[in-house]
């Protein structure tokens, strides 16, 4: 059975609300050797997204929405003890996201998987004061602070908190990475709110910070007039994950 049975399968019980038989398709692809890192890539995320996507479009209901979310999770929570891991590598990173169930699980998993890749973790979830991050980033001292997810209200606090971040001078080495949510469907957000790295999902994730082991300071000042373009190919957000009914 290819991934892509493996997919149509999961979503077929995910969207039908049955926890068991979706479970049986992951584990059963885990029996015959798939690594549950390419579960969670290939399986689990891509599912979050298209969950994300037609509740976005009005396609699926709230409460279609949020079984599926909670499915999800509890798969990937599954997974997570599945994971082989490489051995410590001395980086560190801190994990954080919008608010959401969906943002929850992205950033969850970006923990898991950079977690597998030997790095130390913390995962602090949605929700958290931007002095306590800014406390912790502190005692910490983490090379990556990943940002997953977020609605287009969150974008202002994550910019203050990125401002707070490079004006108090606190871990000047640390990289600030966004990831999913707004930041896929907003050309050019992650530039304005002067994030140091950008990536559309976890693998992207985990190759962008690869790639860009070295923070390279951005000019403080965007160009005068500057407009975000919204990308073509994603759908336009009408609605709030928290305030949209059935």
């Amino acid at each position: 059975m290819t991934m892509g049975d493996v997919f149509k399968q999961y979503l077929e019980h995910l969207f039908a609300g049955k926890r068991c038989e979706a479970r049986q398709v992951v584990l059963a692809a885990l029996d015959r050797g798939t690594p549950a890192c390419k579960l969670l890539q290939g399986v689990i995320w891509p599912a979050m997204e298209q969950v994300q996507r037609l509740y976005r479009e009005d396609r699926i209901s709230l409460i279609v929405e949020h079984m599926a979310t909670r499915i999800n999770r509890m798969v990937a929570d599954q997974l997570q003890g599945f994971l082989g891991r490489k051995p410590k590598t001395g980086k560190r990173v801190i994990v954080t996201c919008g608010d959401g169930e969906i943002e929850e699980l992205g950033a969850q998993i970006t923990g898991d998987l950079f977690e597998a890749e030997g790095w130390s973790v913390w995962f602090l979830g949605s929700g958290v004061p931007n002095d306590e991050i800014l406390e912790f980033i502190g005692k910490t001292e983490p090379d990556i602070l990943c940002i997953y997810g977020a609605m287009p209200a969150g974008v202002p606090n994550i910019r203050r908190l990125i401002e707070t971040i490079r004006g108090v001078g606190v871990c000047d080495g640390m990289q600030v990475l966004v990831a999913g949510g707004v930041f896929n469907r907003a050309e050019g957000l992650a530039d304005e709110v002067k994030a140091d790295l950008y990536a559309p999902d976890v693998r992207s994730a985990l190759e962008t910070v690869a790639e860009h082991p070295v923070r390279v300071p951005k000019p403080d000042v965007l160009e005068p007039g500057r407009r975000r373009k919204r990308k073509r190919h994603m759908p336009h957000v009408r609605r709030s994950h928290v305030t949209a009914g059935v």
